[in-house]
């Protein structure tokens, strides 16, 4: 991984931290992104100190606001020619409807179209930098259909419904966009890490964070498939792709279906056009 650039969602704690603290130990130039100014300077510190590697930086980006993800990629693009891995990790799961600052409900905002944008943003320095690699943390928990007469739960919300058709959505967008990358040495593949005790139960409800608190796996452990997927040779010409414990996958037949993936890609266009 050395002379390579690896940019990182959610880099302050969990699967997103661990990731970065291995990519920099085999010797990458890491960018993480931070919602917290404090958090960030925290983890980067903690990152150098535990790697050895003083080629880790953060910076800041709100997941909630399509501004700033547009923000972020420009911030990120003005001190780095290029980008080896770009990883999709940051997310959320909430137990009430929330809206996002551009007023779309919380989980979709955060979990897809905040990658989404952040994607398509930097695919050109993607394309420029090949062979390189997307990576989506999507979950065994996607399932269900994209609703797009409701995409947002307007008339019924359950965390549980958002949260399995937000990473539905993250498998369909990377399918497409190893469609739309074919012949560009750029891949794009996603992954489940399994139940992780990390942040995203905390506000998922009682229940939610009891069951995560006495079945979860260690953050390290549910890092292993994206360290994984950024940094071996094994798959560097494999796309389209969903992995759990470095091995390909199967999943639901909805998250397999081109037609259901052609047109979420056309609706998260619509809902980022102004960003993009």
């Amino acid at each position: 991984m050395k002379g390579k650039t690896c940019l990182i969602t959610g880099g302050t704690s969990g699967i997103g931290k661990e990731t970065a603290l291995a990519l920099a130990r085999m010797g990458a130039a890491i960018v993480f992104t931070a919602r917290d100014e404090n958090r960030g300077k925290a983890a980067k510190k903690e990152l150098v100190d535990q790697s050895g590697n003083n080629d880790i930086d953060y910076v800041f980006c709100d997941l909630s606001s399509l501004q700033s993800v547009k923000e972020c990629s420009q911030i990120f693009r003005s001190s780095h020619s290029r980008l080896d891995v770009l990883i999709n990790n940051a997310g959320t799961w909430v137990k009430e409807r929330k809206l996002s600052k551009d007023g779309i409900e919380l989980t979709f905002a955060v979990n897809h179209l905040a990658h989404f944008l952040l994607t398509n943003r930097l695919l050109d320095l993607l394309k420029s930098s090949t062979p390189s690699r997307v990576i989506s943390v999507t979950s065994g928990l996607h399932g269900g259909t994209i609703d797009f007469d409701d995409i947002g739960f307007e008339r019924r919300f359950k965390g549980m419904w958002a949260y399995r058709q937000s990473k539905l959505a993250n498998i369909l967008f990377i399918k497409e966009l190893a469609r739309r990358l074919e012949g560009t040495a750029v891949t794009a593949n996603c992954l489940m890490p399994g139940m992780v005790n990390t942040g995203l139960s905390r506000s998922s409800g009682a229940m939610s964070k009891a069951i995560f608190k006495l079945l979860a796996s260690k953050p390290e452990k549910g890092a292993m498939t994206s360290i994984y997927l950024a940094s071996s040779p094994d798959v560097e010409k494999i796309s389209g792709n969903c992995f759990s414990k470095s091995r390909v996958v199967e999943t639901s037949k909805e998250s397999n279906d081109p037609e259901v993936a052609k047109r979420l890609w056309e609706v998260s266009v619509g809902y980022v056009q102004k960003w993009l």
